[in-house]
Formats: structure tokens, C-alpha cells, sequence
């Protein structure tokens, strides 16, 4: 009841108030706790821990070290994100969820190698959505792992469609996040994939952050080698926006390093961004790493990366994300493919 989760709450600020010692330091932490009772405040478990969510975020704002309960005025967007996050729940069954593909280059404009899975939600009321509107909502429900095998396998059926159609050749790559990348059962699901649409697992590059790869980095080489010897590619995706232990990175059984598009922007702009790219083009080259640019938006670019020597270029002056059904179009028309 309020009483106990009152006290409860109290009891938990004031025990956490004093600071402690790890030597040498005297460290001082503060707690702030969210409340949601029920049934007042939700039905079920997922909505009493999203509204418990937006009430420790507003003591979050308001101070820190503290609690409050949870108030349907707190916090509009909490309600807008609890009925999206319900939405999302169906978004699967209702075919909601597609892929696009963005190509990828050999340097400097082509041949196309490859595409890049990207997932969008064809909401029935907001329209598109693009992934960092609602990933965030499926990591916390552990739906992101479902979504995550749905992709594994939609893009390797696109794949095979496109090799059928003599594109022997192309791979697809497909982000995962940091907790599809640590599920037991991941190889189990990119096997039955392969296996299920005949892709040769060289023509899968699975491609996870600088940061997933170095959150734990035992781990993800481990993991990382296991796929790697059933044949799968893997990319150091967002590469110089982590916080690399070089000895781990060269540890790594990754076949490619893909630079942030931050740094591609920058080479446009006057600052550090020509040098940084040339340092993360020498390192990938000393571990001999292929070169994937992403974001490449003018020639400038395009010219400076290719000179650079990276071998693969992604972005919207060489071709937009595209739904397989344009890309057919495109395809029976070379002359003007990717460029409009």
C-alpha cells in the first residue's frame, strides 16, 4: 500500500545517504526512487514498471536523491510511450515492422556489394518510425530480441531473393543491439536462417557497436569467434565513439571496421575530422580490417574517403535507404539506380 512503499522508499534514500569509502576515494551516491501502485496506476506488470519508470525520472529531474509517486500529470509522454509500447507488442503480428535497405559501394561509386538492413515501423496512426523511436521501448520490454530474430531472418529471405535474381554476390548486414548480441540463443538463431534460405554465411555480416564489443570485452570475443567460424562476418559498427582497448580490438574476430558518420560529416567542416578519419582508416588498415564509411553525403567526402583507401562507401549521395520492392524497380533500370 502507499504507507509501506513510503516507508520503503524513505528507508532506502536515507540508507544510501552517508558516503563510503573505496580506497583511496570517499565516494557519495545518490538514489532516486519511482513509485506505481496497483491497480491504481496499471493493470499489469509492464505498466507499473514504465509508470514506476517516468516517476524515478521526474525525481531524477527535480533533485535527485529523493521519491516520488507516480502522477498522470507527471509525465504526458510516459502515457504516450505506454500506448506505444502496448502498440508495439502487435506490431509484429500486424506486419507492422519492415525492412529497408540502404547499398553499400566499393569505393568510389560502385560496383553495389551489399545492403544495410534498416528496420522502420509502419505505425497505423504515426506513420514511419525509424528505429530510435521505439528500440528503446523494446529493449526494456525484452521484445528487441524477438524483433531482433524477426530481421536475422527477413534479411536473409530478402537475400536470397535478390541472389535468385543473380545478385550471387551482395551480402546484407544487420545491426544487433547489446542485449540480442548477449543472448545464449543467438548462433541457434542466425543458423536456422542461413539454413532456411540457402546464404552462404559469408554473405552475413552482423554488425554490433564499438561499445556493445567493449562492454564486455572477454565476452564478445567468445561470442564474436563463434560466429566467425560458422563463416558469419562481423563489423565494429560506429567505430571512434567507444572507448576501444586496442589489445581487444585486435582480439576481435571482426572482418570490417565501419566508421561513425560523425566523423564523415566533420571532413566537411573545418576541425580535427580529416585527421581522425585517417587515423581510424590506419588502425583498421594495421589490423587488416576492410574500410566501411557510412554517411557520405558529397563528393568531398566521397573523394577524400576513396583516397584514404577505404574500401566501402554508404550514404545518401550514393543511394537512400530503399524498400525491396524500389529496389526491384531500380534494378531494371541501371542507368538511373540509387541516384534519384
Amino acid at each position: 500500500d502507499e504507507a509501506a512503499s513510503l516507508a520503503s522508499a524513505s528507508a532506502l534514500v536515507h540508507s544510501i545517504d552517508a558516503p563510503f569509502t573505496i580506497d583511496p576515494y570517499e565516494l557519495v551516491v545518490t538514489l532516486s526512487v519511482g513509485i506505481a501502485l496497483y491497480p491504481l496506476d496499471g493493470k499489469n506488470e509492464r505498466e507499473l514498471m514504465f509508470n514506476a519508470d517516468a516517476a524515478m525520472y521526474h525525481t531524477k529531474h527535480t533533485g535527485r536523491n529523493g521519491y516520488h509517486f507516480f502522477q498522470p500529470s507527471m509525465n504526458m509522454l510516459a502515457q504516450t510511450q505506454l500506448q506505444l509500447m502496448n502498440d508495439l507488442w502487435l506490431a509484429l503480428e500486424r506486419q507492422e515492422l519492415r525492412l529497408v535497405y540502404q547499398p553499400k559501394f566499393q569505393a568510389p561509386a560502385g560496383p553495389i556489394v551489399g545492403f544495410e538492413a534498416l528496420l522502420r515501423w509502419y505505425h497505423p496512426k504515426q506513420g514511419v518510425l525509424n528505429p530510435d523511436q521505439f528500440l528503446p521501448l523494446a529493449e526494456k520490454t525484452g521484445l528487441i530480441v524477438t524483433i531482433g530474430s524477426w530481421v536475422i531472418d527477413e534479411a536473409c529471405r530478402q537475400l536470397r531473393e535478390w541472389h535468385l535474381q543473380g545478385y550471387a554476390l551482395w551480402s546484407v548486414a544487420v545491426n544487433l543491439s547489446a542485449l540480442q548480441f548477449e543472448q545464449p540463443g543467438l548462433v541457434d538463431t542466425i543458423t536456422r536462417s542461413l539454413a532456411r534460405h540457402s546464404i552462404r554465411p559469408d554473405l552475413l555480416i552482423l554488425e554490433i557497436t564499438e561499445t556493445t564489443a567493449m562492454n564486455k570485452p572477454e565476452q564478445s570475443v567468445a561470442i564474436l569467434t563463434r560466429l566467425t567460424e560458422m563463416g558469419v562476418k562481423a563489423s565494429i559498427d560506429d567505430f571512434g565513439t567507444g572507448y576501444s582497448s586496442l589489445l581487444y580490438l585486435k582480439r576481435l574476430p571482426a572482418c570490417e571496421l565501419k566508421i561513425d558518420r560523425a566523423f564523415v560529416h566533420e571532413l566537411s567542416e573545418a576541425g580535427d575530422g580529416a585527421t581522425i578519419v585517417a587515423a581510424i582508416v590506419a588502425l583498421a588498415k594495421a589490423l587488416n580490417l576492410q574500410i566501411v564509411a557510412e554517411g557520405v553525403e558529397n563528393e568531398t567526402q566521397q573523394q577524400f574517403l576513396t583516397q584514404l583507401g577505404c574500401h566501402t562507401l554508404q550514404g545518401f549521395l550514393l543511394g537512400k535507404p530503399r524498400t525491396a520492392e524500389e529496389i526491384a524497380r531500380d534494378i531494371r533500370d541501371p542507368a538511373n539506380i540509387f541516384t534519384k
